[in-house]
This record gives structure tokens, sequence and C-alpha cells, in this order.
């Protein structure tokens, strides 16, 4: 795992754990480089009958896998306006997060679940 030195894990008042950063991020700097556990496809349904469902990420090919992201990877909260970006690393297999804009100490990085897909793709949980 490679990341920026000032990210931490802090409770927020309504989504329970978050990323925040301690330092200023810039837009487009790289905050993590996170390592992965490939699911393979036919264990896919059985992460949706445990806790790990909010945790994982459809892997972005048509394979039908999924990944487990360590690190802070797996942490970072959904908003549909995001101050972060996932990028798939598929030859490293590797996720990127990356800044989309200048990030202020104190701030939660959050990241879009949907891909910007927003009003097709419906969330397991209530946006807040």
């Amino acid at each position: 795992m490679l990341h920026i030195p000032g990210l931490y894990i802090a409770h927020t008042d309504k989504r329970g754990r978050g990323v925040f950063t301690a330092e200023i991020i810039e837009a487009k700097d790289i905050i993590e480089v996170c390592p992965l556990i490939m699911i393979p496809k036919d264990q896919l349904a059985t992460i949706h009958q445990t806790v790990l469902h909010d945790y994982y990420f459809l892997w972005p090919t048509d394979e039908g896998k999924a990944c487990m992201a360590l690190g802070y990877g797996s942490i970072y909260n959904h908003n549909f306006e995001p101050n972060a970006e996932v990028i798939f690393d598929l030859n490293t297999t590797e996720i990127v997060i990356q800044s989309l804009k200048t990030i202020d100490v104190g701030d939660e990085i959050t990241i879009d679940y949907t891909g910007g897909i927003r009003e097709s793709t419906r969330l397991w949980f209530e946006v807040k």
C-alpha cells in the first residue's frame, strides 16, 4: 500500500468511518495505491451474505470478478460530487485513488460509487 502520509480514518456524523486528510491535497494528486484481493466470479454471490458486501468493488472487465481494496481503499465514502476518483489499474491489479480537485486539511475524501451513472444506478443504502 502506498499513500500520502496525511491520511487518517475518523468517524463521520452520518456515514460511520471515513478517510480524511491532515494535509492539503492538490488536484490530480495520487492519494493512495491500493493492492487488491480478487474475488472470483463464482464466489461473488457469497459476499452479498456477509458484512463485506458494503466494501467490495466490481472489477471493470467482462469477467464478472470483484475485489476488496486493502489499505484505506474500501473505507472511502460515497458522494455524487466526489473530490476523488477510483482508477482501476488492470495491468497491476491495483486501485488508484486520485484527487479530482484540491482537498483541504480536515476534509473527508469521497468517491462516487456509481462511476458517474447516478440516475441509472441504484445504491444499496440511502444517500445522506
